[in-house]
């Protein structure tokens, strides 16, 4: 049985946008689509006598917005199989439990009711720093969401620790029909060889040719795979979260990689990943990969 696609829904713009996106790519991939609204209402409301007809708002509010957000779905593209349900949890919970069983997880970038200035609504940041499973963040220019560019974007660690970013990647790619950019960032350390340029020079070029090999090797395999990807390897001086960034401006999706370690609680999101969540001009992938 395919797992499905799981979007998190609550009635926000933002989460129509995902819910939007989903659809497109749950199409890509000839995945159903599960919608989820979590709710507390029966927590707070408590136990109702058997006998009372009166439903609670929130439990009405709950009910017609995943109904019209299946609908929605359906409209976009009939041939997509979709569901929605009510969960009685709270969001992160509710969507962290329903990662277990799915290809991965979709929400919008803000939810219902959060403070307009945020740049990442809370839910969605918890969600992409501890899911099991790949989380996409729903986020920037329409154009970017709407896959204008033809092209993802791979942010290429280590090798060794890599893989699961470097493979949801090239999936992308194939299954969009676009072109993939694996991106690979080098620092020339400050302090090396100042106050000889020349010398800082040749430097320079043996910490991109290492990026350029490092890049080449983490690739590899993923090449051998899909080998109808169209590939450009690019290795660029410069922060990794500064150059992913500029990078997002122009692409339709950015994936990069997220470190989970073993007994460690809290958010587990690299600096790479947290800059592109809060700043970012195009959906993110955050991959988790074990440490």
């Amino acid at each position: 049985m395919e797992l499905p696609l799981v979007v998190g829904v609550d009635g926000s713009d933002s989460s129509l946008q995902a819910v939007d996106w989903a659809v497109d790519e749950a199409a890509r991939h000839g995945l159903p689509l599960r919608l989820v609204y979590a709710s507390l209402w029966e927590r707070y409301e408590g136990g109702r006598p058997s006998f009372s007809t009166d439903r609670p708002a929130e439990e009405i509010m709950a009910e017609h917005i995943v109904a019209s957000c299946v609908e929605r779905a359906r409209l976009r593209n009939p041939e997509v199989k979709v569901s929605g349900e009510v969960l009685p949890d709270d969001a992160v919970s509710a969507l962290l439990h329903a990662g277990h069983e799915a290809w991965a997880l979709v929400t919008g970038s803000r939810g219902r009711g959060e403070l307009a200035g945020l740049l990442l609504g809370s839910v969605s940041l918890a969600v992409a720093a501890r899911a099991v499973c790949p989380v996409i963040v729903v986020r920037g220019a329409e154009r970017n969401r709407q896959g204008a560019f033809g092209r993802v974007v791979a942010g290429v660690g280590d090798a060794t620790r890599g893989s699961g970013a470097v493979r949801f990647a090239f999936r992308e790619a194939e299954a969009r029909g676009c072109a993939l950019e694996a991106v690979r960032a080098w620092r020339s350390p400050a302090h090396e060889h100042a106050d000889h340029p020349l010398i800082a020079d040749d430097a320079d070029r043996v910490h991109e040719e290492r990026a350029s090999t490092n890049l080449t090797d983490a690739l590899r395999e993923a090449v051998r795979e899909h080998p109808q990807v169209d590939v450009h390897r690019k290795p660029v001086e410069g922060p990794a979260h500064r150059v992913l960034l500029h990078a997002s401006t122009d692409a339709d999706l950015i994936v990069v990689g997220a470190l989970r370690r073993h007994g460690q609680f809290g958010l587990q999101l690299g600096r790479v990943a947290h800059a592109l969540l809060h700043h970012s001009q195009c959906p993110v992938a955050v991959i988790p990969q074990r440490a």
